[in-house]
């Protein structure tokens, strides 16, 4: 039944966040560093110019959500002497944060997940859960948009909206629900600022996740696609 089926967006978050970050109270892990992006970024491109063009990223299966789908393996980085150690931000090295690629094929450009944000998600979906697994239906709340839900937050026993902080704007995000009760962090609003700050070329269509990271060092994980429709943000039908 679709509606006991875990997605590997979820899986992906469960796997990571049985262990999640044991250092996370030590500031010096919480706080994204410009340099440590770089010299990551440094051996990420000397990897790919060393190896005709591959990309040191574990493997992952051809479903994974994009932003999701290449994390860095800092093992093959160091196996060839690329890269000393593992950055301390990095959830590998205690840290919050987990070291991703976008455009791996045209430019591989390092980017982070804000993994406090997937603690989050694992949370509230647990909860999902346990109510789906005593109900026929996800517990739907209002409708945002086409087969798109705000989370009735009451039935799975919190007392407000879930949401996340975030990492572009540390505004408190809203989590929805898709049709099927698989959860995602709704990014409008930064997207909507990022459309009115950032110069951009973007049509009805195409997806405008990539405006929030290519100009931050973020990537939008736990989204569903967004397009553009009258110069705001809306949910890309599939």
């Amino acid at each position: 039944m679709r509606y006991l089926a875990i997605i590997p967006l979820t899986l992906s978050i469960l796997i990571l966040s049985g262990c999640l970050y044991p250092s996370q109270n030590l500031t010096k892990n919480n706080v994204p560093n410009e340099l440590q992006l770089k010299t990551v970024q440094d051996a990420v491109t000397q990897y790919a110019q060393d190896n005709q063009g591959l990309i040191p990223v574990l493997t992952k299966p051809s479903d994974t959500p994009i932003f999701q789908k290449y994390i860095i393996d800092f093992s093959k980085l160091k196996q060839q002497n690329l890269l000393a150690s593992i950055p301390g931000t990095a959830f590998e090295n205690g840290g919050v944060y987990q070291y991703v690629l976008i455009t791996p094929e045209e430019s591989p450009t390092v980017k982070l997940i804000d993994l406090r944000n997937a603690e989050t998600i694992r949370s509230v979906y647990s909860k999902i859960n346990i109510y789906r697994s005593e109900n026929t239906y996800p517990p739907f709340g209002e409708e945002v948009e086409d087969s798109i839900y705000q989370i009735n937050y009451e039935k799975i026993g919190l007392e407000s909206p879930p949401f996340v902080v975030s990492p572009y704007s540390q505004k408190n995000l809203p989590i929805i629900m898709d049709v099927y009760g698989d959860i995602y962090i709704d990014y409008s609003l930064d997207l909507y600022e990022a459309l009115n700050e950032f110069e951009h070329s973007y049509s009805e269509g195409e997806d405008i996740r990539y405006i929030l990271a290519e100009n931050y060092p973020f990537v939008p994980a736990y989204s569903l696609p967004y397009t553009i429709e009258d110069g705001e943000p809306v949910y890309l039908k599939k």
